[in-house]
């Protein structure tokens, strides 16, 4: 195959096919394996070949059963870390969105995506109970988190008149998420510059430890930049407590950041738990989380575009709008950190047309119904541990072993069950550190679940250590 444009009749014939694959795929994920079985020399040798000079035409797509079979499918059983389940639907609009190719930098480079993302971002702002914030869409909560926290360095320690960056302080508690102090580092404030706060027994962050905090730092000639605030930490779904949190801001004039990456969506089925999120300058969240979205599909909120503007707004001559309406003139790339954006907000946009949100609603609430099941099943068993409350829907536990190993040997031996259990391929947990325990860790943030494929967690653990 020597040319590069396809017929229409050509891209047909080849869409049917991976339509054909992909259909047999999810119609196969109820009884599928939770991960395939495979090594890295197998995959290795499935896919390491020579960069191939002359190409195989349709017998190109041959290879594609083999990277389903070697994949990790997105089954009703996985539980492994806080990542959705990709909505169908979501899957079509994103086959579409690679054909139009559009780069969603502008009104004038893509008019109907950059419409239809700014609609989806209003959306995601009324979902969460923050109508009136603004936003754009992000590769995910890591880049999100970066640059709410950019704009709060902006905001609160800008470049003084002989362009030198003072640093400053950032507080967030000891479960927040490593995206945190990676932009810390990344914004020349260094890891630290992160001010970790204690937890109290819930693993929310300790809102007068947060305090005296901030009242030492300002006493030793420090500059308080921000406080991370975290709805749905990543290890145990803690939601920290937002409105006192907003009121020390306040108090000391503080930018809040709300990295709610995992939880924030959860406010369509609880928005109580989430009192106070409104008051945030800015959030994170993630739809390829909670909304069930392929990946990927973050966003940053925020309140005033004025301040995401100054903090990335730097327009070179060939970007420069010559429009004068309002719409027209608008680019993402005045307010973001993306130059080159992929239009991904055509995926949550046509599953929500499709799907409605109160089909998303009740499913993030069978999500939590089901992790209140499955911790009631491990604390119905002796031989089992629960180590964290269940706030969203992160499950921690552990094997108690036989009651004679100390805490380290509990780790290796709970280290040694989860391979087991990965191994065994029915379920697919994670795992976490809990108060500097090794924990296992069941999340669920998939449509697909169900009570049944809950419920092999406990017999899958208790199997593989040969109870």
């Amino acid at each position: 195959m020597e040319r590069l444009p396809l017929t229409a009749e050509e891209f047909r014939a080849l869409a049917d096919r991976v339509v054909d694959l992909a259909a047999g795929l999810l119609a196969g994920l109820p009884t599928a394996r939770a991960f395939p079985e495979t090594s890295g020399a197998e995959t290795q040798a499935a896919f390491d070949a020579p960069f191939p000079e002359d190409g195989l035409g349709p017998v190109a797509l041959d290879a594609l059963a083999r990277v389903i079979a070697l994949s990790r499918p997105p089954g009703p059983r996985f539980f492994g870390y806080v990542l959705g389940s990709g909505e169908p639907v979501a899957a079509l609009g994103d086959l579409l969105a690679s054909v139009l190719n559009q780069n969603v930098t502008a009104w004038r480079s893509s008019p109907a995506a950059v419409t239809i993302e700014r609609v989806v971002v209003r959306w995601l702002a009324e979902a969460i109970g923050c109508p009136g914030f603004v936003g754009s869409l992000t590769g995910g909560g890591s880049s999100a988190n970066l640059m709410g926290l950019a704009m709060a360095r902006e905001a609160r320690a800008p470049a003084n008149t002989d362009g030198v960056v003072p640093g400053g302080v950032v507080y967030a508690s000891s479960e927040v998420h490593m995206s945190i102090p990676r932009a810390a580092a990344l914004l020349g404030l260094g890891h630290a510059g992160v001010r970790s706060i204690r937890v109290d027994g819930s693993f929310r962050m300790d809102v007068a430890a947060l305090e005296r905090a901030v009242e030492e730092d300002v006493a030793a000639g420090r500059r308080p930049i921000a406080v991370v605030a975290t709805a749905g930490t990543v290890s145990t779904g803690a939601i920290d407590p937002l409105r006192p949190i907003a009121e020390v801001a306040a108090r000391h004039g503080l930018w809040m950041h709300v990295d709610g990456a995992y939880g924030a969506l959860a406010a369509l089925a609880i928005p109580e738990a989430f009192e106070g999120m409104a008051l945030a300058d800015s959030i994170s969240l993630d739809a390829h989380k909670w909304l069930y979205q392929p990946l990927d599909c973050g966003c940053l909120l925020y309140r005033d575009p004025g301040a995401a503007r100054a903090a990335f707004s730097h327009t070179g001559d060939y970007t420069r709008s010559l429009l004068e309406d309002p719409v027209e003139r608008f680019a993402f790339f005045e307010e973001s950190l993306e130059l080159s954006r992929r239009f991904r907000a055509i995926k949550p946009w046509l599953s929500l047309r499709y799907h409605g949100v109160r089909a998303y609603r009740e499913s993030i609430r069978t999500d939590l119904a089901l992790a209140q099941r499955l911790a009631a099943a491990v604390d119905a068993r002796p031989e089992l541990e629960r180590l964290a409350p269940v706030s969203l829907s992160a499950v921690c536990f552990r094997h108690r072993g036989d009651g004679r190993q100390t805490d380290a040997e509990l780790d290796r031996l709970n280290q040694d069950l989860l391979l087991r259990v990965v191994r065994r391929g029915r379920v697919y947990l994670s795992n976490a550190t809990v108060r500097g325990r090794f924990a296992l860790r069941a999340c669920l943030v998939n449509h697909r679940t169900t009570e049944s494929d809950v419920d092999a967690v406990v017999t899958e653990v208790i199997a593989a250590s040969g109870g």
